[in-house]
């Protein structure tokens, strides 16, 4: 370590200059703020020069917002159109045949579609929701199409409404057992192919029409189905009442929509009281849920959807 010497006129020799601590205090300060300042311009002439990872990508999604936004606002305001277009028609169609409103909920209401999105990238929610409007799009356009076809077929001559009536009043979605399909018989314990919906109700409740139609075949039995009423509703469909406890029409009989029938009960091979329904098109077995949302808010009718799919065991 070098000393500093000054030299004393006074004295006429050399001696070592004294260094206070403030001098040196100064000195470092000095040299920090000289090397904070080289640092901060080191930093202002990379970052002008050269871009970072994140720099980059950032630009790279600004670019992307600048294409994609003025997009979706197209397609949303397209969108938003054709939707009024389809709610109007949708009134139509409901006035037409069911003589009431359509029903003002938005079945979409209680589903959160942000959940969960915290954690996905700005630019992926952009790109999913340029694609899932697209999609809308295109559903839109088919559900136009629809509402054409269904105008002409309610306008040609001769047709009759199918069978969309609950068959039960005061029906609620907790009495949904299974629909059609393979599903385990109460008596066997097995798979079995199940051809109707299982609509729980007490011994005794009405049964009652759920179109107009004739009467095509009653049966009276200790088996199978036990006791069952046909109706024939023309335009090839046909509904089946099931496990009937008595029966109240006889063959041939003219029937108007919600005309009583008969009474639930356990005739035949059933496990406990219910109505064993089933909807036939041309022959085809159908699904008769598909044929009640004309009877049952929409929130009861997702609830029936549910039940009808989840239950595995039949009840004959």
């Amino acid at each position: 370590m070098s000393s500093r010497y000054i030299f004393d006129k006074d004295d006429i020799r050399f001696r070592k200059k004294k260094t206070s601590v403030w001098a040196v205090v100064r000195r470092i300060l000095m040299f920090f703020v000289a090397s904070v300042s080289l640092a901060v311009l080191y930093y202002v002439i990379f970052a002008l020069v050269f871009s970072t990872d994140e720099e980059k990508r950032i630009r790279q999604e600004n670019r992307m917002y600048a294409k994609e936004y003025p997009e979706l606002e197209r397609k949303e305001k397209l969108l938003a159109d054709v939707v009024d277009g389809l709610m109007v028609r949708d009134d139509g169609i409901y006035s037409e045949i069911f003589k009431t409103s359509a029903p003002d909920v938005n079945p979409l209401s209680s589903i959160d579609f942000l959940s969960g999105y915290d954690s996905i990238p700005d630019q992926d929610i952009v790109l999913r929701s340029a694609a899932r409007l697209d999609v809308a799009c295109r559903s839109a356009a088919r559900v136009e199409d629809n509402f054409r076809r269904i105008a002409q077929v309610l306008g040609s001559e001769g047709y009759s409404l199918p069978p969309m009536t609950n068959p039960l009043k005061n029906y609620s979605f907790a009495q949904t057992g299974a629909s059609v399909g393979s599903r385990i018989n109460p008596f066997y314990k097995v798979p079995v192919q199940h051809n109707g919906l299982d609509m729980i109700a007490p011994s005794g409740e009405p049964v009652y029409a759920s179109a107009d139609g004739v009467v095509s075949n009653v049966i009276r039995s200790r088996k199978g189905l036990g006791n069952v009423v046909e109706i024939d509703h023309g335009n090839g469909y046909m509904t089946r009442y099931a496990h009937l406890a008595d029966v109240e029409v006889r063959k041939g009989r003219k029937l108007l929509k919600g005309d009583r029938i008969g009474y639930v009960g356990v005739s035949g091979n059933s496990f406990a009281p219910h109505l064993h329904y089933e909807v036939i098109k041309d022959t085809v077995v159908m699904d008769p849920v598909n044929y009640m949302f004309a009877s049952v808010a929409p929130e009861e009718y997702v609830n029936m959807l549910v039940m009808s799919v989840t239950t595995g065991q039949s009840m004959d």
